[in-house]
This record gives C-alpha cells, sequence and structure tokens, in this order.
C-alpha cells in the first residue's frame, strides 16, 4: 500500500479523497492554486505544493507542475478526483515515466473511452446499444448544420473531450446549430484545451441513468447498480440517486452486463461509469464512459456500503476487489443534492463571493454533507461554484426525500447566492416525488425559470405560528432588560404580518414553549430558540420544524421548505398604521442591459446608434467558465455602450442603454 498520495484536484473531491487516504493511514499531499492558498482542502492535507495562477489552464491542467510536485513531496501516487486531469491520458504518461502510480485505468482505458467520439466507435464494435450520430469531429459551424441535418433535428452538439455539462448545446434549427457550435467549441478549448465538436441525435424524454463499474488489475469486473441523474439543468446534473425509480431488476442486469462488456473491451482497471440514455420504454443507449470517479458516487456508496475511493487505491496499489459480482446488495434509497453558489431567481447564474457565513447541517449515518469550503471562504470565479453535495438515505425513496427535506432547511449559508430554495422546491413536487422524471423535468415545470418556492396555506399558517414565537422570545427580554415588569395583555395580543397579510395572534407562554391562539383555535410552538442564533429547530403543532431566521429590519426572513417570506410581528394599533403605508417602488432599469452575473465581457455586437430586434444577441459574458449570450428583450436602438469587451463586469453593471 502507498504510504503518500498527492490529490490532483481541488474542493469538495480533493477534502474527500483526503478524508479516506487518512482513515487508511496514507500520508496526502494538496495542490493549489493562488486563488486557493487558503482552500479547505490545502488545511486538510499534510502537506501541500503551490502550482501556479489562480486560472486552472495555468495551474490544475499543467500536468508537469504536478509530476514535479509529486517529486518534490515524494508521492508515489496520485488521485486525480473529477475533471481537470482526471481524464487525461497524456497526464497518465507523464505519471508513469516518472514511476508514480496514477489511481484510475491506464492511458489506453483513459485514451479510449474518455474520449467521446472513440468511446461510441468502440461501443458499437462491442454490440453495445448507441445513439444515432456523427462520430467525426465537426470542422466548422457550416458542417454542423449539415450533419445536423443529416441527423434529424433536435441534435446534441457535445465537446469530444467534455464534461459536467460544460461544453455542450441542443440545436433544434440550423440557427442554433450554427451558434451552438461556436458556444460549445469556445467553452471545450478554455475549460479542456481541446475544442474538438460532435454531434449526435437528441432523444426526446430520456432518462439518464448510468452504470457504476469497478475492476481490478485481476481481470475482475462487476458492477454495482444504477444511478438516476435525469434532473439536471443545461446538462448539469442536479439531483442524483440510487437506485433509480424506473429500473428494474431485469434491465437493471441488462445494462449493466454492457456496461462490464465495455470495461472489458479495453481492459479497464478502477472505478469507472457507464451513462446511458432510457426511453419511455426502458430501451436504453450508450451516451459515455467516464474513466475516472462521478461527483454523485456518494449515493452509490450509501446502499452498497462500499467506499469507492478506497477500492480505486487499493486496486492501484494491486490488490483484488474485495467482492464478486454475486455479493453486491443494494439496500435502502440515497439522493445527492449538489448545492452551488448561483441565484435560481436570476437564471442561476453564478454567484461569487465570501462565505460570511457557512453551517452545513450534521452528518450522521443517514446524513452525508462532502464539502470542499468552510466559513470564510471565497467562492471565486476560476472555478466550479459548488459549494457541498448533500446525501440524504432512508430504508426507502420517501423516507430519503423527507430526511433530504430536512437536510436543505438546515444549511446556513451567508455572503453568496445559492439554490438550496430550488432543491427544496424540487424535493417537493409531486412529480418528483412519483419518480416521473426525465431530463426535461426543469424545462418543463419551470417553462419560465424558476421564480421562487410558493408556500401552500399549512408553511404559511406555521410560519405565522414561528414569527408570533420569535417574536414574544425578543419581547420578553427586552421588557426584562428595560427592567419594567410587562403586563401580561401587552405582550399577548399582537399582530402577525406575514407578506403584507395581516393575522392576529395571542401568545401565552406555556411549558417549553407558547400556546398561540388563531381565530380561536389553539396552537402550540415548542423550542429553545435563543436570540440571535439563525435556526429555529422546535416543535410547531406536535410536527417537528425547521425555520431559518433572519433580522429583516424590524422584523424577520422566515425561510423554510425553500420558501423565504418576511414576517413583522405589530401591535394591532401600528398593524392598523402600517397597511395605510405607501408602498416603495424599485426604479426603472428598462432602458438598459445589466450584467446578470459577475463575469468577463467577452464581446459585443452591437455598436452606438445601431437598431436592434427582440432575440438578438448583443452580448456575451464568460463566468466560471461558462459562455452566456445576453439578447435584446425588444426592439430599439442602442444609445450608449457602457462596458466594452475584456471589461470585468459586477451584478447589475451597466453594458448597454437603449434609446
Amino acid at each position: 500500500m502507498f504510504k503518500k498520495i498527492l490529490i490532483a484536484n481541488r474542493g469538495e473531491i480533493a477534502c474527500r479523497v483526503i478524508k479516506t487516504a487518512r482513515r487508511m493511514g496514507i500520508a496526502t499531499v494538496a495542490v493549489y492554486s493562488a486563488a486557493d492558498a487558503d482552500a479547505l482542502h490545502v488545511r486538510m492535507a499534510d502537506e501541500a505544493v503551490r502550482i501556479g495562477p489562480a486560472p486552472s489552464a495555468e495551474s490544475y491542467l499543467v500536468a508537469d507542475r504536478i509530476v514535479a510536485a509529486c517529486k518534490e513531496t515524494g508521492a508515489e501516487a496520485v488521485h486525480p478526483g473529477y475533471g481537470f486531469l482526471s481524464e487525461n491520458a497524456g497526464f497518465c504518461e507523464a505519471l508513469a515515466a516518472a514511476k508514480i502510480v496514477f489511481v484510475g485505468p491506464d492511458p489506453m482505458a483513459i485514451g479510449a473511452m474518455g474520449d467521446k467520439i472513440e468511446s461510441k466507435k468502440l461501443a458499437k464494435a462491442a454490440d453495445v446499444n448507441a445513439v444515432p450520430g456523427h462520430l467525426e469531429p465537426l470542422k466548422d459551424a457550416a458542417q454542423a448544420v449539415k450533419v445536423a441535418r443529416e441527423i434529424g433535428y433536435p441534435v446534441m452538439l457535445k465537446a469530444s473531450a467534455g464534461g459536467g455539462g460544460k461544453g455542450m448545446r441542443i440545436a433544434r434549427d440550423d440557427s442554433e446549430a450554427e451558434e451552438g457550435f461556436a458556444s460549445a467549441s469556445n467553452e471545450a478549448r478554455s475549460s479542456f484545451g481541446d475544442d474538438r465538436v460532435f454531434a449526435e441525435k437528441f432523444i426526446e424524454e430520456p432518462r439518464h441513468i448510468e452504470i457504476q463499474v469497478l475492476a481490478d488489475k485481476h481481470g475482475n469486473t462487476i458492477y454495482l447498480g444504477e444511478r438516476e441523474c435525469s434532473i439536471q439543468r443545461r446538462h448539469q446534473k442536479v439531483i442524483e440517486e440510487a437506485p433509480s425509480p424506473f429500473i428494474d431488476a431485469r434491465t437493471r442486469k441488462a445494462m449493466g452486463e454492457q456496461a462490464v462488456a465495455l470495461a472489458k473491451a479495453v481492459d479497464y482497471c478502477s472505478a469507472g461509469t457507464v451513462e446511458f440514455i432510457v426511453d419511455a420504454k426502458r430501451n436504453f443507449y450508450f451516451l459515455e464512459m467516464n474513466t475516472r470517479l462521478q461527483v454523485e458516487h456518494p449515493v452509490t456508496e450509501a446502499i452498497t456500503g462500499l467506499d469507492l475511493v478506497e477500492l480505486m487505491i487499493r486496486v492501484a496499489a494491486g490488490e483484488k476487489l474485495p467482492i464478486s459480482q454475486s455479493d453486491v446488495r443494494l439496500e435502502g434509497w440515497a439522493i445527492e443534492a449538489r448545492v452551488y453558489a448561483e441565484d435560481p431567481l436570476r437564471g442561476f447564474l453564478p454567484s461569487i463571493g465570501r462565505l460570511v457565513r457557512y453551517r452545513p447541517p450534521a452528518e450522521d449515518g443517514h446524513i452525508r454533507i462532502d464539502t470542499g469550503v468552510a466559513e470564510g471562504g471565497e467562492i471565486s470565479m476560476f472555478y466550479d461554484p459548488m459549494i457541498a453535495k448533500a446525501i440524504a438515505y432512508g430504508q426507502d425513496r420517501a423516507g430519503a426525500i423527507v430526511r433530504m427535506r430536512h437536510v436543505l432547511d438546515t444549511f446556513e449559508i451567508k455572503g453568496v447566492r445559492h439554490n438550496i430554495p430550488f432543491l427544496a422546491a424540487l424535493m417537493a413536487h409531486p412529480r418528483f416525488a412519483e419518480g416521473r422524471l426525465t431530463t426535461n423535468f426543469i424545462a418543463e415545470e419551470y417553462p419560465d425559470g424558476f421564480q421562487g418556492g410558493a408556500a401552500d396555506a399549512r408553511t404559511r399558517h406555521r410560519l405565522v405560528l414561528v414569527a408570533a414565537a420569535l417574536h414574544r422570545t425578543i419581547e420578553e427580554r427586552d421588557r426584562h432588560i428595560a427592567g419594567r415588569r410587562p403586563r401580561l395583555r401587552d405582550l399577548a395580543e399582537r399582530v402577525v404580518r406575514l407578506e403584507g397579510e395581516n393575522h392576529p395572534v395571542v401568545v401565552l407562554p406555556m411549558p417549553g414553549g407558547y400556546e398561540i391562539d388563531i381565530g380561536g383555535a389553539p396552537h402550540s410552538v415548542l423550542g429553545d430558540w435563543r436570540i440571535g442564533t439563525p435556526l429555529f429547530d422546535g416543535i410547531v403543532d406536535g410536527d417537528h420544524m425547521v425555520v431559518q431566521v433572519d433580522a429583516d429590519g424590524a422584523g424577520f426572513r422566515l425561510t423554510h421548505g425553500g420558501v423565504s417570506l418576511q414576517a413583522l410581528v405589530l401591535t394591532p394599533r401600528a398593524a392598523e398604521l402600517a397597511g395605510l403605508m405607501p408602498e416603495k417602488l424599485p426604479p426603472d432599469t428598462s432602458k438598459f442591459m445589466l450584467s446578470p452575473m459577475p463575469g468577463l465581457l467577452v464581446s459585443l455586437a452591437v455598436e452606438e446608434g445601431q437598431p436592434v430586434s427582440a432575440g438578438d444577441a448583443l452580448a456575451v459574458v464568460e463566468a466560471m467558465k461558462m459562455e452566456n449570450i445576453l439578447r435584446a428583450e425588444r426592439d430599439g436602438l442602442v444609445a450608449k455602450r457602457h462596458a466594452e469587451p475584456g471589461d470585468s463586469l459586477a451584478v447589475d453593471q451597466k453594458i448597454l442603454e437603449f434609446e
């Protein structure tokens, strides 16, 4: 077994590998860029080596610097995590030349299966079901249009070296094929240093289901069941679960056996994932093979009881797999939610900045949090904006969903926008609960984007009760500090103004909390919430409830189940007067095009005095390695350019002004 390994990655996956290595008694080496000098993975590792400036192309993607770090520290092996150099055959060869072990498959398998074009050719030769497509790199936008017409719209334009949803575009007509080819090529070049793009048929209403495989150097290859990864946004997975609510035992066996056959065809060794598209009749088609650990590997670990990182390390050290196919047991259900620094109310645009407060839920046998950040850390514009992965386990799918909803309520994140409200809305969605999933789920259920979670009557009622209890707690403290003994009625009668709607209440103390009367009906709120504590964790009308509590002027902003509502508790007379106050309207910004995110202005397509039509592409803003095209919302005339290509933009910074 290795005495020391280097993790050629950052963020949560680097931290996750370090945890397993530490448990195995293996020393660890972290590498970091200038932007990650104070990162969590650097603090967790036994040693750390700086490998370059902030951009990944000058640090984490420079193989020579990783090899040099290994030599400097005496690391015997490298775990690549996912992304960056994890599927780079040249990196693997460079390590081999330096007599350093790569914790993963050999260069031949990486080259064959890591390249989406070559992997499809191999899959076809191995009689693995494949999606119709053009398996040669497209030369230019004109060829992209020609090939798309031959395949038949819609088509998927996809970077050959891509991953993580980058370098992918759906085209439904010629103009989208031209535009998609350019964007996919640019993203692929900046993210992977490889701008090759190919095209394949886009299957309508598909499910994205993948098979986890595991192989050693002694000819043993097994599959560990499937993961359902259909809940995606812009081809980026959002929610994953294992097993799939759609796959039956017969289909699981057929998919697993094809995945194993493909792995054996390239003498695969290590953990890998074979991804399939599955249609409504459970016909499945090979999509790609990822020759690395997947982001969503924890759900497989939860239902199998295996540590995939440990098995990868043991296999790399030459050990045999400790289990055979007949030993694999799938027990219970696990769901993973990816928590990102992005604003779901602004089209999920990246949010960068400092984590002023970061308190993830406590882990136990049913809750796992994989994270690569810590309170006070920075979410940088240079890398993927993932904050954490939340994994919830239950005896069945319904139990896992209930536990995940509690986990999402318990996260405390301040300083950046995050997608927890959206994740909570997904967990509460009836269609998700029924398991009727496709990769179009988000587009179909949120066609106009996510506008925020909607509070049902039960949730609103309970938030009224919580607001009344919190306010009473504060009032009792204030009266005590003032040295005055309050009259009971002075504290009892209040009006909870929830999002502008008044709810008269009478609040009276009871053991462990308060009895709250609404319209003559008694209710109870029990808990030991202390003033200033950001979470209320108590019992409301007999049910456990966690509510995030933020000061909002003279009132509260209460968040539960992805719903965030403003609550103000007033005396009856103050509530009467508050209803007469005028509403302050936001300023009119309709004549400006504002940057919806912090990022780099890559290009501007218009000049001052130029007319534009609704839908015209006006600017391209790059953030988090993704290109975002900004379009005209209506017809107009460009009056002024407030920014120029190459400028760094802040959120809501003016780019164009219209007459």
